[in-house]
């Protein structure tokens, strides 16, 4: 019986990634509607829209031109209350003044300095200020304007770094680590790739799509990446070592996988195997094979059992 040419390829180890895909959706690391205290109307705004700001920079300063006043006051108050501190002091220890008329000066101070805080307290409430480093929106208000509590003045988002949600099916809870690596992509830069880690698997399955919520950290210090983005996502789990041939190798027969190996003899035998993970052109085998075996890639399908065959290309 004439050989059969085929290429074949030696069995060996890869290294073998199970990838999950899922879509996500991007937000900010941190993300706040900038608000005012109190309600006042606005007397300079110190910001721009897409400014880059540092925690504590103010952005408005609300009118507080009574509160100067009651600035004013209450120092005084302060001034007046420590000056007969002071006058009581000396008195005091000649014993011309009574310790319970010392320690009424001393509440006295106490109490004019405790109001004075106050104040002081009340003017910062008029300086609308950043609580963390980020990226401001669109300003919605102007020098003049009447703002509340409710009136939103701009918006600020920590971009640095990106948390995207999303969902995984239940079936690879057991595989989702805190730690595990994803890569992300987005429509908006189709030649870029994010890559990010898990930080948090969700306490619950949702009953209804049979899925676990999954949060990852993507580092953005370019900021490329915005809040609303919508991005898929590619979670890579238990990263091996493991036997990996090429995907033409396995023959489907009858509900089993066979590969053909050629013996030292040059015969083509069927062997039944077991296969894992499937990746683009490679099959992962769990059992049937061993590494430094021959298996056979390319005419598979002239070859029979137990047949001679000729190996005309050696694929490695």
């Amino acid at each position: 019986m004439a050989a059969t040419p085929v290429t074949v390829a030696t069995v060996g180890y890869e290294e073998m990634i199970n990838r999950v895909q899922s879509v996500g959706t991007a937000m900010a690391n941190e993300s706040v509607n900038v608000t005012a205290k109190v309600s006042d109307t606005v007397s300079r705004v110190r910001f721009s829209d897409g400014d880059q700001v540092q925690r504590g920079d103010v952005l408005v300063e609300l009118t507080n031109s009574a509160e100067m006043a009651r600035l004013e006051e209450a120092q005084l108050a302060v001034d007046d209350a420590r000056l007969q501190f002071d006058r009581f002091q000396p008195l005091a220890d000649l014993n011309l003044v009574s310790q319970s008329d010392l320690d009424t000066a001393g509440n006295r101070v106490n109490t004019a300095e405790a109001r004075l805080q106050g104040v002081v307290a009340d003017m910062s409430d008029r300086l609308i200020m950043a609580p963390f480093d980020g990226v401001l929106g669109f300003r919605q208000i102007s020098e003049g304007s009447l703002v509340s509590p409710n009136t939103v003045i701009t918006t600020l988002d920590d971009i640095s770094t990106i948390k995207l949600d999303f969902t995984v099916a239940e079936v690879f809870l057991a595989d989702i680590n805190v730690g595990a690596s994803i890569e992300a992509s987005s429509i908006v830069y189709q030649d870029r790739t994010f890559s990010g880690v898990v930080t948090v698997v969700g306490s619950r399955i949702d009953p209804a799509t049979r899925s676990v919520q999954v949060r990852a950290e993507i580092p953005n210090p370019d900021g490329q990446l915005r809040p609303g983005m919508l991005m898929t996502v590619d979670m890579l789990l238990d990263q091996r070592e493991t036997i990996v041939v090429p995907e033409e190798a396995v023959v489907p027969m009858q509900g089993r996988q066979y590969v053909y190996l050629v013996d030292d003899e040059n015969i083509a035998r069927q062997t039944v195997i077991k296969v894992g993970a499937r990746q683009p052109g490679r099959v992962e085998i769990l059992e049937g094979l061993v590494p430094g075996q021959q298996v056979i890639t390319e005419g598979v399908g002239q070859v029979r059992p137990d047949t001679p065959v000729r190996i005309v290309n050696n694929a490695g």
